[in-house]
């Protein structure tokens, strides 16, 4: 069996390496412009699963799974359920992600489901190689929304909808992207402490209390008809957050009734706002590209900005120098 994956990965590895050099002689990049396309997509409506909901949902996110994982947590449910936003080139940052922090094996008797979200690529080719490599690792989940930074938000609500249908007896749930390094050691033991009885109603990370920018050169231009107010609620930078895992459903519901923001995190907060829930500062989450030292990253719990080789290597420092005191 090890022997048949190992062939797989490797040629999974090869595919991805061709078809990346392919698409970038032969095809241009495509993009999905505009802040406003978040709000115009065309769906079907279909109604929703969630509680007695009264009113017509306004987003009633009828999107269907093009690739899932519902048995994830079937056989025993997760202490963490992780939810990685990932697009489709990114192959190298996930498998950084599965062999280090991300691997679901690294805690015995503490268990962790690790996902990877994404939408829908206009380029087929990289549909199937998605594909190809949910069959292999089984850890993808996908969408039928256009992949695009002004979707983020639909990806987000996509996990949230995942951890409320198939997952919801899951203790945690941790949004976070590909580039971030997770010091597991401290978010498991330092945070969560599995040994405490679970919070509900939590969430966490690192809290930003702001305002829109006006700037349509910006990439976080927030234009006025989409949000009229001079302030955001708190809400906690989308680089990294942990909430109990019945926020997830809160949240979820709370969407179908709350107009889209191109903003993921600002649009959580909002979320957030509606259902009397403050986000909890906390300065172990780090929405920055911080200078690497053993001693530093040993003190926090995410790390922005971080590829595929400084992951292995940050890992492999941790895991071999323990011994070490700083």
């Amino acid at each position: 069996m090890a022997s048949k994956v190992s062939c797989l990965y490797i040629l999974t590895v090869v595919c991805w390496a061709s078809a990346l050099w392919y698409l970038s002689i032969t095809r241009p990049t495509s993009s999905y412009t505009g802040h406003r396309q978040i709000s115009s997509i065309s769906i079907a409506r279909k109604n929703v699963s969630f509680g007695n909901i009264r009113t017509r949902p306004i987003n009633p996110h009828s999107f269907d799974f093009l690739i899932n994982e519902p048995n994830k947590c079937e056989k025993s449910v997760p202490f963490l359920v992780i939810l990685i936003s990932t697009t489709h080139k990114e192959f190298d940052a996930r498998q950084a992600i599965r062999e280090t922090w991300g691997d679901e094996n690294n805690f015995k008797g503490i268990k962790i489901a690790t996902l990877f979200l994404l939408g829908k690529n206009a380029d087929p080719v990289l549909n199937q190689m998605v594909e190809q490599e949910s069959q292999i690792f089984h850890d993808i989940i996908v969408e039928d929304f256009i992949d695009s930074y002004h979707n983020l938000t639909l990806k987000t609500l996509m996990g949230m909808r995942w951890v409320a249908t198939f997952c919801s007896k899951a203790k945690y749930v941790m949004k976070t992207d590909s580039d971030i390094f997770v010091n597991m050691d401290n978010l498991i033991y330092k945070l969560l402490k599995p040994n405490t009885k679970p919070r509900r109603r939590y969430f966490t990370g690192y809290v930003i209390n702001g305002g829109p920018i006006r700037d349509v050169r910006s990439k976080w231009y927030m234009p006025r008809d989409l949000y009229p107010d001079s302030n955001y609620p708190p809400f906690c930078s989308g680089t990294g957050y942990i909430f109990s895992a019945d926020v997830a459903e809160l949240i979820y519901k709370t969407s179908l009734h709350t107009r889209l923001l191109h903003l993921e995190d600002v649009y959580v907060g909002l979320c957030l706002r509606k259902l009397g829930i403050h986000p909890f500062q906390n300065s172990g989450f780090n929405h920055w590209k911080m200078a690497y030292s053993l001693c530093r990253y040993r003190r926090v719990i995410t790390v922005h900005q971080i590829t595929p080789e400084e992951m292995h290597r940050i890992w492999n420092d941790m895991s071999s120098k323990k011994h070490l005191r700083c």
